[in-house]
């Protein structure tokens, strides 16, 4: 089962454009092969308003985000998490507003270059958030949902009004995103996909792209099932002896660019790891990486 991307998107660098009856957007200029066309800041509601992933902290995007908000009310500034495309701009956003932001929690530490978007080490909200939570404002209503996985600590929204889920990183329409150890976690990502499908919501709106707006709960399967299937190439690759994660790359992910591959090999990575907590795989190193040496563990089962 293929994943059916959505990579089509029609829009203009700081303009804001009403996406839907509750939701603007305003799309950053800071284009990359993990941001895809750039950082899509969403704002919530109209007079008193939320906005979440206020993105990088570049002049233009500043000044293209007070216009779209000149007249109304900032009350909360929202982050689903850390990441430098996501965050930096969030403190002084909430400065010029007057209001504080929201998030989980800051994020680990994360080599710069290796994974495209490193941490914003700068960035602590003031009230942190999590499953449970509820932001609101006239007339929306958002629902705060713990999704780790991409990071430790992502947050999603539901916007109960329009049935809608803001996915951050999640979940993202044009691409599956990086599970990169220590802060992602394989495992972790999974149980938030199922998650996030649990909600029969209506349409996907990710920080990055397009939105999800046809057969959500299928996309969603479509983006499980593709885990399952590199999962399943792994087990192959050490079943036939292969343990080395950049040539196994080299082969799974040979129609991607080669300068995704170390991204490619933090998600393998990751779903390793997964394996060995499981007891499927076997690791010589206590702290395994990239370079360590993995083993197929033949178990009663029907593997």
């Amino acid at each position: 089962m293929g994943i059916p991307y959505v990579k089509e998107i029609d829009f203009e660098y700081g303009k804001v454009e009403q996406v839907s009856p509750l939701i603007r957007r305003v799309i950053a200029n800071n284009p990359g092969p993990f941001t895809f066309v750039g950082t899509g800041v969403y704002i919530i509601g109209h007079g008193n308003v939320a906005v979440i992933d206020p993105g990088p902290e570049l002049a233009d995007h500043f000044d293209a985000l007070k216009q779209a908000l000149a007249g109304e009310t900032v009350t909360h500034v929202l982050v689903t998490h850390g990441h430098s495309d996501h965050s930096p701009l969030a403190k002084p956003l909430a400065d010029w507003a007057g209001c504080k932001t929201y998030a989980k929690n800051c994020g680990v530490p994360t080599a710069k270059g290796e994974l495209g978007s490193a941490d914003d080490l700068g960035f602590e909200p003031d009230v942190k958030i999590g499953d449970g939570d509820v932001i609101s404002g006239p007339g929306w209503t958002l629902d705060v949902i713990e999704t780790p996985g991409h990071t430790c600590n992502h947050l999603c929204f539901k916007l109960r009004e329009e049935n809608a889920c803001l996915s951050g990183d999640h979940i993202m329409g044009w691409s599956t995103t990086i599970v990169a150890p220590p802060d992602g976690n394989m495992a972790d990502y999974m149980r938030s996909l199922d998650k996030i499908e649990a909600l029969n919501v209506d349409i996907l709106w990710p920080t990055h792209g397009s939105p999800v707006d046809r057969d959500v709960k299928g996309f969603i399967q479509a983006y499980r099932q593709h885990r399952m299937d590199r999962e399943a190439a792994i087990i192959e690759h050490l079943k036939a002896g292969e343990t080395n994660i950049p040539k196994m790359v080299e082969v799974m992910y040979a129609d991607v660019e080669k300068r995704l591959h170390p991204a490619a090999a933090m998600s393998v990575l990751g779903q390793m790891l997964k394996l060995v907590d499981e007891g499927r795989v076997e690791t010589e190193d206590a702290k395994p990486t990239v370079r360590s040496a993995f083993h197929w563990k033949a178990l009663q089962t029907t593997e």
